[in-house]
């Protein structure tokens, strides 16, 4: 199969997997966006809306060829507290569309540009810290306890309800018809990951989550007709706001309060979803690019002006703010998704089902969600990543561990923040350690040292640089070569200046060739005569 083509609006070269792709995420997405709105304090349609949105609208504009956009559950925070500082739902969606021409515009200021600084280590750290929060989290849905429907990336939550507290109550309200279809869904999907059924004529094009769904709502069904007080009914269930009439439906739609356009809050709360909204987007994208196939690269400009359209129809026809979502995302791709197809399907069939079939919607069992989730955070945290960023080393290794491990302890976007703390300190430490090359050697009974810097020396090598010359024996002759440099700072040249006078009195010659070729400067301190090898370094400089 050719590789499709990510800047096409529509490609058919993987129909089926994307048709796979978009139906699975499409299925998570209904709970989940539910949830995420139930969370921030809006109206359950609101994130429905916002679904909608980042499925058809963001899909239109973006050029990611994979990435699915939505409510996120690292926006509950800011939305929650936008909404509360505001005092009123449309006066937020002025807010929310007002952060979609700020992206907009830091799409056009190529503020994208923050994206390539992501470590890969932390990146794939993101990606497992996920895949092991959605595994724990899942679990007490799986037996039948579904009080977090929110599914935000907090193990620890502020208010002091946390999973250990889950896990004690969910072992003290086992269900059994939930353990049942929790069997049978997994059961399902690990079979579906056989050769025999990657390779089926026939069976290949069947989503298996879609498989599972339909599996959950018939055992329930079942249940419910042996006997209804042991079948899984309201919050066991997706819960679906049911519209008995267009009049009733179009009353689920809210609009901006534009009256408020002068007030100073709006603003405020504008730059806070813009920002969280921008860089969340940025870190699914790139996460989203490492988890393709093809290895295509989303541009990330362009990427934040396709997220500020959504988020400006979003605002404007009553959703809340949304994002890339690398859960979405990445169910989408473990189902066969390679374009953007997946996330035009996705957006079509949320739009679609919520108008037509609310009722078939809310039949959905929250245990079978929980098994295409589980083996969603399955895939994403496999063993063999661990073993592959430990071949590579500690230096890739440790912000890849300490990533996972702040996720798990505080937030996704603090665990990130972490994370590259840690990355950052031992790129410090490798270019402290290992910035300069050093040669020692003897001509003519004196020894001589040489000193070759990199090509880009910046403050960051002062310290390494003091190191090497407070170690320089005395009496010998320092040769510190720059002659290779791009660019050396002006702190490392006066460094090595005032190593002038140390040099005199230690009986040193120093000889600092500095590049490039118009910049080089030569110091020689009083010391033993020149050797016919330093002479001929004279002579080149």
């Amino acid at each position: 199969m050719n590789t499709p083509k990510s800047n096409r609006l529509i490609d058919f070269s993987n129909v089926e997997g994307d048709i796979r792709g978009g139906v699975v995420s499409f299925l998570v997405a209904v709970p989940l966006c539910l949830g995420i709105a139930l969370a921030s304090g809006a109206p359950l349609f609101a994130g429905i809306i916002a679904g909608i949105v980042g499925g058809l609208v963001v899909g239109i504009f973006s050029r990611s060829a994979l990435s699915i956009s939505g409510p996120e559950a690292g926006l509950i925070v800011v939305v929650l507290g936008a909404i509360e500082t505001l005092g009123s739902f449309p006066t937020f969606l002025l807010a929310t569309c007002l952060a979609g021409i700020i992206q907009i515009g830091l799409g056009y200021a190529r503020a994208g540009i923050v994206s390539n600084f992501f470590p890969s280590s932390v990146i794939k750290g993101m990606l497992a810290g996920i895949g092991v929060i959605l595994i724990i989290k899942q679990i007490p849905h799986l037996v039948g306890y579904d009080a977090d429907s929110a599914e935000g990336f907090s193990l620890f939550q502020p208010g002091g309800f946390n999973i250990i507290e889950q896990f004690k109550m969910a072992l003290g309200q086992l269900n059994a018809v939930a353990i049942i279809i929790s069997v049978a869904s997994l059961a399902i999907l690990l079979l579906w990951e056989r050769p025999f059924f990657r390779q089926h004529a026939f069976l290949k094009n069947i989503p298996a989550a879609l498989i599972v769904v339909i599996l959950g709502i018939l055992i329930n069904s079942a249940v419910n007709l042996i006997n209804p007080a042991l079948a899984l009914q309201g919050g066991h269930l997706v819960q679906l706001p049911v519209p008995d009439s267009a009049a009733a439906f179009l009353d689920l739609f809210t609009f901006p309060d534009f009256s408020q356009w002068n007030n100073p809050q709006v603003y405020t709360a504008a730059v806070s979803i813009a920002l969280v909204a921008s860089l969340e987007a940025l870190l699914a994208v790139e996460a989203t690019d490492q988890l393709d196939p093809y290895k295509r690269k989303t541009p990330s400009n362009a990427e934040l002006k396709a997220q500020g359209v959504g988020n400006i129809v979003s605002g404007l026809i009553g959703g809340i703010p949304l994002t890339s979502v690398i859960v979405r995302s990445s169910v989408s791709i473990n189902a066969g998704a390679r374009t953007k197809l997946a996330a035009l399907i996705h957006g079509t069939l949320l739009l679609v089902c919520v108008i037509t079939l609310p009722v078939v919607l809310n039949m959905i069992p929250w245990a079978s969600l929980a098994s295409i989730l589980l083996i969603t955070g399955y895939k994403l945290t496999r063993i063999s990543i661990f073993k592959q960023l430990y071949s590579e080393g500690f230096i890739k290794f440790l912000p890849f561990v300490a990533t996972i491990v702040a996720i798990l302890l505080t937030d996704l976007l603090t665990g990130i923040a972490i994370g590259m703390v840690v990355g950052l300190f031992f790129i410090l430490r490798e270019n402290y350690l290992n910035g300069h090359q050093t040669h020692t050697y003897v001509d003519q009974g004196i020894k001589r040292i040489r000193i070759s810097l990199g090509d880009y020396v910046s403050f960051l090598s002062k310290a390494s640089i003091v190191k090497l010359l407070k170690d320089v024996p005395d009496n010998c002759i320092l040769e510190i070569d720059g002659t290779n440099s791009s660019y050396i700072d002006s702190d490392v040249v006066q460094t090595i200046l005032n190593f002038e006078e140390t040099a005199r009195l230690r009986n040193i010659r120093l000889i600092f060739l500095r590049g490039p070729e118009e910049h080089k400067t030569q110091v020689e301190p009083s010391g033993p005569a020149p050797s016919p090898v330093e002479a001929q370094l004279k002579a080149v400089s």
